[in-house]
Protein backbone atom coordinates (compact mmCIF):
# COMPACT_ATOMS: atom_id res chain seq x y z
CA UNK A 1 0.00 0.00 0.00
CA UNK A 2 1.27 3.43 -1.18
CA UNK A 3 2.06 6.01 1.54
CA UNK A 4 -1.26 8.48 2.10
CA UNK A 5 -0.72 11.78 0.78
CA UNK A 6 -0.62 14.74 3.08
CA UNK A 7 0.19 12.28 5.90
CA UNK A 8 2.38 14.42 8.52
CA UNK A 9 4.44 12.24 11.23
CA UNK A 10 2.81 12.92 14.75
CA UNK A 11 5.50 14.61 16.73
CA UNK A 12 4.75 12.86 20.23
CA UNK A 13 7.54 12.75 22.72
CA UNK A 14 6.95 9.03 22.97
CA UNK A 15 10.71 7.56 24.16
CA UNK A 16 10.44 3.89 25.03
CA UNK A 17 11.01 2.47 28.58
CA UNK A 18 12.33 -1.55 29.16
CA UNK A 19 9.08 -3.39 30.14
CA UNK A 20 9.38 -4.43 34.02
CA UNK A 21 9.04 -8.37 34.96
CA UNK A 22 6.11 -7.17 37.32
CA UNK A 23 4.69 -5.67 34.37
CA UNK A 24 4.55 -8.59 31.99
CA UNK A 25 3.36 -10.56 35.06
CA UNK A 26 0.37 -8.21 35.35
CA UNK A 27 -0.25 -8.49 31.69
CA UNK A 28 -0.49 -12.27 31.66
CA UNK A 29 -3.55 -11.50 34.65
CA UNK A 30 -5.39 -9.22 32.38
CA UNK A 31 -5.09 -11.50 29.72
CA UNK A 32 -6.83 -14.36 31.51
CA UNK A 33 -9.04 -11.68 33.62
CA UNK A 34 -9.91 -10.95 29.50
CA UNK A 35 -10.87 -14.32 28.81
CA UNK A 36 -13.06 -15.07 31.60
CA UNK A 37 -16.87 -14.67 31.27
CA UNK A 38 -17.59 -11.83 33.49
CA UNK A 39 -16.12 -9.61 30.76
CA UNK A 40 -19.63 -8.11 30.82
CA UNK A 41 -18.65 -6.37 33.76
CA UNK A 42 -15.30 -6.11 32.90
CA UNK A 43 -14.71 -7.96 36.01
CA UNK A 44 -11.66 -7.34 37.89
CA UNK A 45 -12.58 -9.02 40.98
CA UNK A 46 -14.39 -12.55 41.02
CA UNK A 47 -17.85 -12.56 41.86
CA UNK A 48 -19.19 -13.73 45.06
CA UNK A 49 -22.30 -16.22 45.38
CA UNK A 50 -24.62 -16.15 48.53
CA UNK A 51 -24.20 -19.10 51.09
CA UNK A 52 -27.72 -20.71 50.18
CA UNK A 53 -26.63 -21.24 46.71
CA UNK A 54 -23.04 -23.19 48.01
CA UNK A 55 -24.53 -26.00 45.54
CA UNK A 56 -25.25 -24.61 42.33
CA UNK A 57 -22.15 -22.26 42.69
CA UNK A 58 -19.98 -25.40 42.81
CA UNK A 59 -21.71 -26.59 39.37
CA UNK A 60 -21.96 -22.66 37.79
CA UNK A 61 -18.13 -22.43 38.65
CA UNK A 62 -16.96 -25.44 36.01
CA UNK A 63 -18.41 -23.61 33.72
CA UNK A 64 -19.04 -19.99 31.87
CA UNK A 65 -21.70 -18.30 33.29
CA UNK A 66 -24.52 -17.68 30.95
CA UNK A 67 -25.65 -13.57 30.35
CA UNK A 68 -28.70 -14.87 32.10
CA UNK A 69 -26.63 -16.05 35.19
CA UNK A 70 -24.80 -13.17 35.62
CA UNK A 71 -27.29 -10.69 35.47
CA UNK A 72 -29.40 -12.64 38.26
CA UNK A 73 -25.90 -12.58 40.55
CA UNK A 74 -25.63 -8.55 40.37
CA UNK A 75 -29.52 -7.67 40.73
CA UNK A 76 -29.83 -9.92 43.81
CA UNK A 77 -26.02 -7.99 45.10
CA UNK A 78 -27.57 -4.65 44.09
CA UNK A 79 -30.78 -5.62 46.85
CA UNK A 80 -28.60 -6.11 49.67
CA UNK A 81 -26.58 -2.68 48.84
CA UNK A 82 -26.71 0.90 50.12
CA UNK A 83 -25.75 4.05 48.99
CA UNK A 84 -23.98 6.73 51.61
CA UNK A 85 -23.30 10.16 51.12
CA UNK A 86 -20.00 10.82 53.36
CA UNK A 87 -18.29 13.42 54.44
CA UNK A 88 -15.05 14.23 52.55
CA UNK A 89 -12.63 12.96 55.43
CA UNK A 90 -13.43 10.09 57.43
CA UNK A 91 -12.23 7.22 59.71
CA UNK A 92 -13.18 4.14 57.76
CA UNK A 93 -12.71 1.63 60.78
CA UNK A 94 -15.43 3.70 62.30
CA UNK A 95 -17.31 4.12 59.58
CA UNK A 96 -16.87 -0.13 58.83
CA UNK A 97 -17.84 -0.25 62.70
CA UNK A 98 -20.53 1.95 63.04
CA UNK A 99 -22.65 0.10 60.07
CA UNK A 100 -21.30 -3.64 60.77
CA UNK A 101 -23.69 -3.05 64.28
CA UNK A 102 -26.44 -3.74 61.59
CA UNK A 103 -24.97 -6.42 60.14
CA UNK A 104 -22.10 -8.14 58.29
CA UNK A 105 -20.55 -6.21 55.78
CA UNK A 106 -19.30 -8.18 53.11
CA UNK A 107 -18.11 -5.69 50.36
CA UNK A 108 -17.36 -1.27 50.42
CA UNK A 109 -15.26 0.84 48.41
CA UNK A 110 -15.45 4.73 48.02
CA UNK A 111 -15.82 7.10 45.10
CA UNK A 112 -16.12 10.63 43.96
CA UNK A 113 -19.48 12.17 41.93
CA UNK A 114 -20.56 15.41 43.97
CA UNK A 115 -19.16 14.52 47.07
CA UNK A 116 -17.78 11.52 48.26
CA UNK A 117 -20.28 8.47 48.40
CA UNK A 118 -19.88 4.73 49.61
CA UNK A 119 -21.46 1.78 48.03
CA UNK A 120 -22.14 -0.80 51.10
CA UNK A 121 -22.95 -4.27 50.26
CA UNK A 122 -24.63 -6.77 53.64
CA UNK A 123 -24.68 -10.05 53.94
CA UNK A 124 -28.41 -10.00 54.06
CA UNK A 125 -30.59 -7.87 52.87
CA UNK A 126 -32.42 -7.57 56.57
CA UNK A 127 -29.55 -5.30 57.52
CA UNK A 128 -30.60 -2.43 54.92
CA UNK A 129 -34.60 -2.66 56.75
CA UNK A 130 -32.12 -2.42 60.75
CA UNK A 131 -30.23 0.65 58.84
CA UNK A 132 -33.45 2.38 58.08
CA UNK A 133 -34.89 2.07 61.62
CA UNK A 134 -32.28 4.33 62.77
CA UNK A 135 -32.21 6.70 60.32
CA UNK A 136 -34.09 9.90 60.26
CA UNK A 137 -35.48 12.28 58.68
CA UNK A 138 -33.69 16.18 57.18
CA UNK A 139 -34.57 18.81 58.32
CA UNK A 140 -34.69 22.04 56.18
CA UNK A 141 -35.33 25.59 56.87
CA UNK A 142 -37.09 26.80 54.30
CA UNK A 143 -38.08 23.53 52.39
CA UNK A 144 -40.00 20.25 53.42
CA UNK A 145 -38.37 16.67 52.58
CA UNK A 146 -40.36 14.47 51.00
CA UNK A 147 -41.00 11.13 53.17
CA UNK A 148 -39.54 8.51 50.53
CA UNK A 149 -37.66 5.91 52.35
CA UNK A 150 -34.65 5.11 49.99
CA UNK A 151 -31.69 3.21 50.31
CA UNK A 152 -29.55 6.06 49.86
CA UNK A 153 -28.40 7.86 53.00
CA UNK A 154 -26.32 10.61 54.18
CA UNK A 155 -24.00 10.08 57.15
CA UNK A 156 -22.43 12.95 58.98
CA UNK A 157 -20.36 13.90 62.74
CA UNK A 158 -22.19 14.37 65.79
CA UNK A 159 -19.37 16.42 66.85
CA UNK A 160 -17.46 17.67 64.01
CA UNK A 161 -14.92 19.50 66.12
CA UNK A 162 -14.29 17.32 68.52
CA UNK A 163 -13.78 14.53 65.76
CA UNK A 164 -12.08 16.12 62.98
CA UNK A 165 -8.39 15.35 63.39
CA UNK A 166 -9.37 11.84 64.09
CA UNK A 167 -10.68 11.51 60.16
CA UNK A 168 -8.82 10.93 57.17
CA UNK A 169 -9.24 10.80 53.07
CA UNK A 170 -10.45 7.52 52.02
CA UNK A 171 -9.37 5.60 48.41
CA UNK A 172 -11.93 6.56 45.78
CA UNK A 173 -12.22 4.17 42.80
CA UNK A 174 -11.89 5.88 39.38
CA UNK A 175 -15.41 6.69 37.64
CA UNK A 176 -13.75 7.90 34.38
CA UNK A 177 -11.41 7.21 31.74
CA UNK A 178 -7.92 8.00 31.84
CA UNK A 179 -6.84 11.31 29.66
CA UNK A 180 -5.83 10.41 26.04
CA UNK A 181 -1.69 11.93 26.76
CA UNK A 182 -1.66 9.80 30.06
CA UNK A 183 -2.38 6.68 28.55
CA UNK A 184 -0.06 7.61 25.27
CA UNK A 185 2.38 7.64 27.83
CA UNK A 186 1.30 4.15 29.24
CA UNK A 187 1.33 2.64 25.88
CA UNK A 188 4.65 3.48 25.23
CA UNK A 189 5.97 1.49 27.97
CA UNK A 190 4.50 -1.72 26.25
CA UNK A 191 6.34 -4.48 23.77
CA UNK A 192 4.11 -4.69 20.87
CA UNK A 193 0.65 -3.51 19.87
CA UNK A 194 -0.98 -6.56 21.08
CA UNK A 195 0.37 -5.44 24.80
CA UNK A 196 -0.98 -1.89 24.14
CA UNK A 197 -4.62 -2.69 23.05
CA UNK A 198 -4.60 -5.29 26.03
CA UNK A 199 -3.36 -1.64 27.96
CA UNK A 200 -5.74 0.08 26.45
CA UNK A 201 -8.84 -1.91 26.93
CA UNK A 202 -7.49 -2.09 31.10
CA UNK A 203 -7.63 1.34 31.31
CA UNK A 204 -10.91 1.73 29.27
CA UNK A 205 -13.54 -0.94 30.58
CA UNK A 206 -15.64 -1.15 32.97
CA UNK A 207 -14.25 -1.90 36.77
CA UNK A 208 -15.68 -3.78 38.76
CA UNK A 209 -17.17 -1.16 41.23
CA UNK A 210 -18.75 0.93 38.52
CA UNK A 211 -20.39 -2.01 37.58
CA UNK A 212 -21.66 -2.83 40.86
CA UNK A 213 -22.68 1.21 41.26
CA UNK A 214 -24.50 0.71 37.71
CA UNK A 215 -26.83 -2.67 38.81
CA UNK A 216 -27.46 -0.83 42.54
CA UNK A 217 -28.50 2.79 40.25
CA UNK A 218 -31.17 0.20 38.70
CA UNK A 219 -31.81 -1.09 41.89
CA UNK A 220 -32.98 2.00 43.40
CA UNK A 221 -35.03 3.22 40.54
CA UNK A 222 -36.43 -0.07 40.69
CA UNK A 223 -37.49 0.70 44.28
CA UNK A 224 -39.21 3.86 43.17
CA UNK A 225 -40.78 1.91 40.04
CA UNK A 226 -42.04 -0.72 42.53
CA UNK A 227 -44.42 1.81 44.07
CA UNK A 228 -46.67 1.12 41.57
CA UNK A 229 -45.10 -2.50 40.11
CA UNK A 230 -44.04 -4.08 43.24
CA UNK A 231 -42.85 -7.53 41.21
CA UNK A 232 -41.42 -5.36 38.80
CA UNK A 233 -37.54 -5.26 37.91
CA UNK A 234 -35.00 -2.54 36.69
CA UNK A 235 -32.18 -4.04 34.72
CA UNK A 236 -29.40 -2.63 32.79
CA UNK A 237 -28.87 -3.31 29.44
CA UNK A 238 -26.50 -1.87 26.14
CA UNK A 239 -22.48 -0.73 27.11
CA UNK A 240 -23.18 -1.55 30.84
CA UNK A 241 -23.49 -5.37 30.74
CA UNK A 242 -22.54 -6.24 27.10
CA UNK A 243 -19.03 -6.47 27.89
CA UNK A 244 -17.90 -3.42 25.78
CA UNK A 245 -18.75 -0.67 28.46
CA UNK A 246 -16.66 2.29 28.29
CA UNK A 247 -15.80 4.42 31.96
CA UNK A 248 -17.78 7.21 31.79
CA UNK A 249 -20.88 5.64 28.93
CA UNK A 250 -24.54 6.41 29.90
CA UNK A 251 -26.57 3.80 31.66
CA UNK A 252 -29.82 2.59 29.79
CA UNK A 253 -31.91 0.65 31.78
CA UNK A 254 -34.76 -1.52 30.90
CA UNK A 255 -38.16 -1.66 32.87
CA UNK A 256 -38.98 -5.36 32.94
CA UNK A 257 -43.07 -5.77 33.87
CA UNK A 258 -43.15 -9.26 32.54
CA UNK A 259 -43.01 -10.85 36.06
CA UNK A 260 -46.09 -9.16 36.78
CA UNK A 261 -49.22 -11.69 36.86
CA UNK A 262 -47.17 -14.22 37.08
CA UNK A 263 -47.21 -16.97 39.64
CA UNK A 264 -45.13 -19.88 40.37
CA UNK A 265 -47.97 -21.07 42.92
CA UNK A 266 -49.12 -24.24 40.38
CA UNK A 267 -53.20 -23.76 39.69
CA UNK A 268 -55.71 -25.73 41.20
CA UNK A 269 -57.88 -27.44 39.33
CA UNK A 270 -61.71 -26.78 39.27
CA UNK A 271 -64.37 -24.58 37.87
CA UNK A 272 -62.97 -21.37 38.23
CA UNK A 273 -60.19 -19.43 36.74
CA UNK A 274 -58.91 -16.53 38.89
CA UNK A 275 -57.16 -13.64 36.86
CA UNK A 276 -55.91 -9.84 37.75
CA UNK A 277 -58.27 -6.79 37.40
CA UNK A 278 -56.07 -4.89 35.28
CA UNK A 279 -56.84 -1.24 33.15
CA UNK A 280 -56.84 -1.41 29.50
CA UNK A 281 -54.70 0.74 26.95
CA UNK A 282 -55.67 0.63 22.81
CA UNK A 283 -52.22 -0.51 22.27
CA UNK A 284 -48.74 -1.67 23.88
CA UNK A 285 -47.05 0.98 22.70
CA UNK A 286 -49.69 2.96 24.23
CA UNK A 287 -49.62 1.60 28.01
CA UNK A 288 -45.38 2.00 27.60
CA UNK A 289 -46.02 5.79 27.36
CA UNK A 290 -48.54 5.65 30.19
CA UNK A 291 -45.89 3.98 32.42
CA UNK A 292 -42.63 5.34 31.91
CA UNK A 293 -45.18 9.17 32.27
CA UNK A 294 -45.88 7.77 35.77
CA UNK A 295 -42.84 6.51 36.54
CA UNK A 296 -40.82 9.70 34.96
CA UNK A 297 -43.34 12.15 37.45
CA UNK A 298 -42.29 10.20 40.47
CA UNK A 299 -38.62 10.31 39.31
CA UNK A 300 -38.98 13.86 39.35
CA UNK A 301 -40.77 14.81 42.35
CA UNK A 302 -39.98 12.19 44.94
CA UNK A 303 -36.35 10.17 43.46
CA UNK A 304 -33.82 11.38 45.55
CA UNK A 305 -30.54 12.78 43.62
CA UNK A 306 -32.58 12.53 40.21
CA UNK A 307 -32.57 16.15 38.50
CA UNK A 308 -33.17 17.10 34.74
CA UNK A 309 -35.91 14.30 34.05
CA UNK A 310 -37.27 14.59 30.77
CA UNK A 311 -40.01 12.23 29.64
CA UNK A 312 -39.32 11.57 25.51
CA UNK A 313 -42.35 9.43 24.74
CA UNK A 314 -42.74 9.71 21.19
CA UNK A 315 -39.77 8.81 20.14
CA UNK A 316 -39.57 5.03 18.56
CA UNK A 317 -38.12 3.87 22.13
CA UNK A 318 -40.18 5.82 24.39
CA UNK A 319 -38.52 6.42 27.32
CA UNK A 320 -37.56 8.74 30.92
CA UNK A 321 -33.97 10.50 30.52
CA UNK A 322 -32.37 12.05 33.73
CA UNK A 323 -29.13 12.37 35.76
CA UNK A 324 -28.82 10.38 38.76
CA UNK A 325 -26.28 12.79 40.94
CA UNK A 326 -25.34 10.30 43.52
CA UNK A 327 -23.74 8.12 41.22
CA UNK A 328 -23.14 10.37 38.45
CA UNK A 329 -24.75 8.54 35.65
CA UNK A 330 -26.63 10.05 32.61
CA UNK A 331 -29.49 7.41 32.70
CA UNK A 332 -32.22 6.47 30.23
CA UNK A 333 -35.13 4.25 31.44
CA UNK A 334 -37.08 2.34 28.85
CA UNK A 335 -40.17 -0.45 28.90
CA UNK A 336 -41.02 -3.55 26.34
CA UNK A 337 -37.42 -3.31 24.57
CA UNK A 338 -36.73 -6.92 24.73
CA UNK A 339 -34.96 -6.82 21.44
CA UNK A 340 -31.97 -4.08 22.83
CA UNK A 341 -31.61 -6.89 25.66
CA UNK A 342 -31.37 -9.82 23.08
CA UNK A 343 -28.98 -7.36 21.68
CA UNK A 344 -26.76 -6.79 24.73
CA UNK A 345 -26.69 -10.45 25.30
CA UNK A 346 -25.25 -11.55 22.00
CA UNK A 347 -22.55 -8.84 22.33
CA UNK A 348 -22.03 -10.41 25.78
CA UNK A 349 -21.54 -13.63 24.31
CA UNK A 350 -19.00 -12.59 21.53
CA UNK A 351 -17.21 -10.46 24.04
CA UNK A 352 -16.94 -13.87 26.18
CA UNK A 353 -15.58 -16.08 23.17
CA UNK A 354 -11.71 -14.83 22.63
CA UNK A 355 -10.15 -11.96 24.65
CA UNK A 356 -8.53 -10.61 20.88
CA UNK A 357 -12.46 -9.54 20.24
CA UNK A 358 -12.58 -7.19 23.03
CA UNK A 359 -9.29 -5.38 22.77
CA UNK A 360 -9.72 -5.18 19.09
CA UNK A 361 -13.07 -3.32 20.04
CA UNK A 362 -11.69 -1.25 22.17
CA UNK A 363 -8.49 -0.57 20.26
CA UNK A 364 -11.03 0.58 17.11
CA UNK A 365 -13.21 2.81 19.13
CA UNK A 366 -10.45 4.39 20.81
CA UNK A 367 -8.80 5.38 17.67
CA UNK A 368 -12.06 6.76 16.22
CA UNK A 369 -12.92 8.57 18.96
CA UNK A 370 -9.59 9.90 18.93
CA UNK A 371 -9.97 11.08 14.95
CA UNK A 372 -13.79 12.33 15.63
CA UNK A 373 -14.99 9.43 13.31
CA UNK A 374 -17.66 9.14 16.22
CA UNK A 375 -19.46 11.55 18.71
CA UNK A 376 -21.36 11.73 21.74
CA UNK A 377 -23.55 14.56 19.75
CA UNK A 378 -26.48 12.91 17.58
CA UNK A 379 -25.65 13.27 14.16
CA UNK A 380 -24.40 11.43 10.85
CA UNK A 381 -21.38 10.05 12.17
CA UNK A 382 -20.37 6.38 12.98
CA UNK A 383 -21.72 4.83 16.45
CA UNK A 384 -19.48 2.73 18.50
CA UNK A 385 -22.40 0.13 18.02
CA UNK A 386 -21.98 -0.03 14.34
CA UNK A 387 -18.10 -0.08 14.85
CA UNK A 388 -18.00 -2.75 16.70
CA UNK A 389 -20.39 -4.65 14.83
CA UNK A 390 -17.72 -4.31 12.11
CA UNK A 391 -14.94 -5.80 14.06
CA UNK A 392 -17.33 -8.74 14.68
CA UNK A 393 -18.38 -9.27 10.67
CA UNK A 394 -14.25 -8.48 10.26
CA UNK A 395 -13.47 -11.40 12.67
CA UNK A 396 -16.01 -13.87 11.00
CA UNK A 397 -13.95 -13.19 7.79
CA UNK A 398 -10.96 -14.49 9.08
CA UNK A 399 -9.43 -17.54 7.53
CA UNK A 400 -10.69 -20.12 9.75
CA UNK A 401 -12.85 -17.30 11.46
CA UNK A 402 -12.32 -15.91 15.22
CA UNK A 403 -16.10 -15.64 15.92
CA UNK A 404 -19.12 -17.95 15.05
CA UNK A 405 -22.07 -16.25 12.61
CA UNK A 406 -25.20 -15.80 14.46
CA UNK A 407 -26.63 -18.30 12.46
CA UNK A 408 -24.37 -20.74 13.68
CA UNK A 409 -24.87 -20.15 17.38
CA UNK A 410 -28.76 -20.00 16.88
CA UNK A 411 -27.88 -23.90 15.00
CA UNK A 412 -26.53 -24.16 19.24
CA UNK A 413 -29.47 -22.92 20.69
CA UNK A 414 -31.65 -25.26 22.91
CA UNK A 415 -35.34 -25.33 23.13
CA UNK A 416 -35.30 -22.78 26.27
CA UNK A 417 -33.43 -20.40 24.37
CA UNK A 418 -35.70 -19.92 21.38
CA UNK A 419 -36.69 -16.46 21.85
CA UNK A 420 -39.14 -14.83 19.26
CA UNK A 421 -39.86 -10.82 19.94
CA UNK A 422 -42.28 -8.87 17.75
CA UNK A 423 -42.15 -11.05 14.94
CA UNK A 424 -38.28 -11.01 15.07
CA UNK A 425 -36.37 -14.22 15.54
CA UNK A 426 -34.12 -13.28 18.22
CA UNK A 427 -33.08 -16.75 19.05
CA UNK A 428 -29.32 -18.08 19.74
CA UNK A 429 -27.44 -20.02 22.46
CA UNK A 430 -27.23 -18.80 25.65
CA UNK A 431 -24.39 -21.41 26.85
CA UNK A 432 -21.27 -20.33 26.12
CA UNK A 433 -19.22 -23.91 27.13
CA UNK A 434 -21.07 -25.24 23.93
CA UNK A 435 -19.31 -22.76 21.43
CA UNK A 436 -15.90 -24.28 20.36
CA UNK A 437 -13.16 -22.07 20.81
CA UNK A 438 -11.63 -20.86 17.15
CA UNK A 439 -8.58 -22.54 15.58
CA UNK A 440 -7.34 -19.04 14.75
CA UNK A 441 -4.10 -18.26 16.59
CA UNK A 442 -3.32 -14.56 14.61
CA UNK A 443 -1.95 -11.49 17.39
CA UNK A 444 -3.86 -8.32 17.52
CA UNK A 445 -0.56 -6.50 16.15
CA UNK A 446 -1.76 -8.61 12.75
CA UNK A 447 -5.63 -8.48 13.57
CA UNK A 448 -5.42 -4.62 14.30
CA UNK A 449 -3.72 -4.08 10.52
CA UNK A 450 -5.77 -6.08 8.67
CA UNK A 451 -9.27 -4.90 9.70
CA UNK A 452 -7.64 -1.00 8.84
CA UNK A 453 -6.84 -2.87 5.07
CA UNK A 454 -10.29 -5.00 5.20
CA UNK A 455 -12.22 -1.70 5.09
CA UNK A 456 -10.17 0.53 3.76
CA UNK A 457 -10.58 -1.67 0.41
CA UNK A 458 -14.42 -2.86 1.27
CA UNK A 459 -17.14 -1.63 -1.84
CA UNK A 460 -19.27 0.17 0.68
CA UNK A 461 -20.88 1.44 -2.15
CA UNK A 462 -22.39 -2.40 -3.23
CA UNK A 463 -22.20 -4.54 -0.16
CA UNK A 464 -23.93 -4.70 3.04
CA UNK A 465 -22.60 -6.08 6.51
CA UNK A 466 -24.50 -9.10 8.17
CA UNK A 467 -23.26 -10.68 11.61
CA UNK A 468 -26.02 -13.42 10.89
CA UNK A 469 -25.00 -15.11 7.98
CA UNK A 470 -20.72 -13.27 8.01
CA UNK A 471 -20.59 -12.43 4.75
CA UNK A 472 -21.35 -9.44 2.48
CA UNK A 473 -24.67 -8.85 1.31
CA UNK A 474 -26.15 -6.48 -1.52
CA UNK A 475 -27.02 -3.97 -0.71
CA UNK A 476 -31.05 -3.19 -0.37
CA UNK A 477 -30.62 0.55 -0.15
CA UNK A 478 -28.59 3.55 -1.42
CA UNK A 479 -27.11 4.24 2.19
CA UNK A 480 -24.02 5.14 2.29
CA UNK A 481 -23.29 2.43 5.14
CA UNK A 482 -25.57 0.08 5.43
CA UNK A 483 -24.81 -2.84 8.31
CA UNK A 484 -27.79 -4.94 8.70
CA UNK A 485 -29.68 -5.18 12.19
CA UNK A 486 -29.22 -8.70 13.45
CA UNK A 487 -33.14 -9.01 14.68
CA UNK A 488 -34.69 -6.71 12.93
CA UNK A 489 -33.43 -7.43 9.55
CA UNK A 490 -35.24 -4.83 7.43
CA UNK A 491 -33.14 -2.05 9.78
CA UNK A 492 -30.12 -0.64 8.85
CA UNK A 493 -28.02 0.47 11.92
CA UNK A 494 -25.59 2.69 10.03
CA UNK A 495 -28.80 4.65 8.07
CA UNK A 496 -27.48 7.79 9.49
CA UNK A 497 -24.17 8.01 8.28
CA UNK A 498 -23.88 9.95 5.17
CA UNK A 499 -21.11 9.68 2.57
CA UNK A 500 -18.39 12.48 4.09
CA UNK A 501 -17.95 10.35 7.20
CA UNK A 502 -18.19 7.45 5.63
CA UNK A 503 -15.16 8.51 2.88
CA UNK A 504 -13.57 10.35 6.56
CA UNK A 505 -13.07 6.68 7.76
CA UNK A 506 -11.96 4.69 4.75
CA UNK A 507 -9.17 7.73 4.03
CA UNK A 508 -8.04 7.41 7.87
CA UNK A 509 -8.22 3.35 7.51
CA UNK A 510 -5.92 3.11 4.80
CA UNK A 511 -3.59 5.79 6.71
CA UNK A 512 -3.66 3.39 9.61
CA UNK A 513 -3.23 0.33 7.70
CA UNK A 514 0.18 2.26 5.85
CA UNK A 515 1.32 3.56 9.16
CA UNK A 516 1.40 0.32 10.51
CA UNK A 517 2.94 -1.71 7.71
CA UNK A 518 5.79 0.68 7.78
CA UNK A 519 5.90 0.65 11.78
CA UNK A 520 9.11 -1.34 12.90
CA UNK A 521 7.77 -1.50 16.81
CA UNK A 522 9.51 0.59 20.07
CA UNK A 523 13.27 2.06 19.81
CA UNK A 524 15.13 3.08 22.83
CA UNK A 525 17.22 5.07 20.55
CA UNK A 526 14.19 6.89 18.65
CA UNK A 527 11.31 9.72 19.49
CA UNK A 528 8.87 8.52 17.11
CA UNK A 529 5.52 7.06 18.24
CA UNK A 530 4.97 3.50 17.14
CA UNK A 531 2.02 1.22 17.06
CA UNK A 532 -1.37 1.95 18.35
CA UNK A 533 0.03 5.23 19.73
CA UNK A 534 1.80 6.44 15.95
CA UNK A 535 -2.59 6.57 15.04
CA UNK A 536 -3.69 8.60 17.57
CA UNK A 537 -3.77 12.37 16.54
CA UNK A 538 -2.77 13.43 19.90
CA UNK A 539 0.02 16.43 20.96
CA UNK A 540 1.32 16.36 24.51
CA UNK A 541 1.35 19.87 26.27
CA UNK A 542 5.11 20.19 25.33
CA UNK A 543 4.35 20.18 21.47
CA UNK A 544 1.03 22.18 21.83
CA UNK A 545 2.86 25.50 20.64
CA UNK A 546 4.66 23.52 17.93
CA UNK A 547 1.71 22.69 16.45
CA UNK A 548 -0.75 25.35 17.53
CA UNK A 549 -1.14 26.08 13.70
CA UNK A 550 -1.63 22.64 12.49
CA UNK A 551 -4.17 22.12 15.67
CA UNK A 552 -6.30 24.88 14.25
CA UNK A 553 -6.74 23.62 11.22
CA UNK A 554 -7.90 20.44 12.23
CA UNK A 555 -10.01 21.86 14.49
CA UNK A 556 -11.50 24.02 11.66
CA UNK A 557 -12.08 20.91 9.74
CA UNK A 558 -13.70 18.93 12.52
CA UNK A 559 -16.10 22.27 13.21
CA UNK A 560 -17.52 22.19 9.43
CA UNK A 561 -17.86 18.48 9.83
CA UNK A 562 -19.56 19.04 12.40
CA UNK A 563 -22.19 21.47 10.85
CA UNK A 564 -22.60 19.81 7.92
CA UNK A 565 -23.50 16.79 10.13
CA UNK A 566 -26.26 18.23 11.57
CA UNK A 567 -27.27 19.80 8.33
CA UNK A 568 -27.73 16.50 6.97
CA UNK A 569 -29.22 14.76 9.90
CA UNK A 570 -32.31 15.70 12.13
CA UNK A 571 -33.27 14.17 14.76
CA UNK A 572 -36.54 14.18 15.96
CA UNK A 573 -38.52 14.12 19.88
CA UNK A 574 -35.02 12.67 20.96
CA UNK A 575 -35.40 9.37 18.91
CA UNK A 576 -32.96 6.88 19.48
CA UNK A 577 -31.54 4.51 16.77
CA UNK A 578 -31.60 0.27 17.46
CA UNK A 579 -27.56 1.39 17.44
CA UNK A 580 -27.43 3.65 20.19
CA UNK A 581 -29.67 1.37 22.73
CA UNK A 582 -27.19 -1.61 22.84
CA UNK A 583 -23.61 0.68 22.46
Amino acid sequence: MAAPIGWMPLQLQCRRLLLSRRLKAKLRITEARFSSTEAAAAVLKEQQVPASDEASATEVSARKKTFREMLSERLEQAQRTVLIDCISKINEKKFLKYLSSHGNIKNHFFYESYGTYAVVEFSEKDSIASLQDVAGTPQFKDECPVPFKSRIFTLTLKSPQSQASDQVPVHRHKLSTVPLEELIRKLCNADNVSEQLHMLTEEYQLTEENTKLRFLTCSLIQDIAGAYFPNCIVKPFGSSVNSFGKLGCDLDMFLDLNEIGKSTTRRKTGAFNLQYQMKRAPSVRVATQRILYVIGEFIDNFGPGCVGVQKILNARCPLVRFSHQPSGFQCDLTSNNRIAMQSSELLYIYGSLDPRVRALVFGVRCWARAHGITSSIPGAWITNFSLTMMVLFFLQRKNPPIIPTLDHLKELADVQDKQVIEGHDCTFVSNLNKIKPTGNTQSLDVLLGDFFEYYGNFAFNKYSLNIRKGKEQNKPDSSPLHIQNPFEQSLNISRTVNMTQLERFITLARESAWLLQQDKGPSSSSDQPWGMVALLPAVTAKNAGKDARRKKGTTSERIKGLLESLKMNNPSNGERTFSTWVR
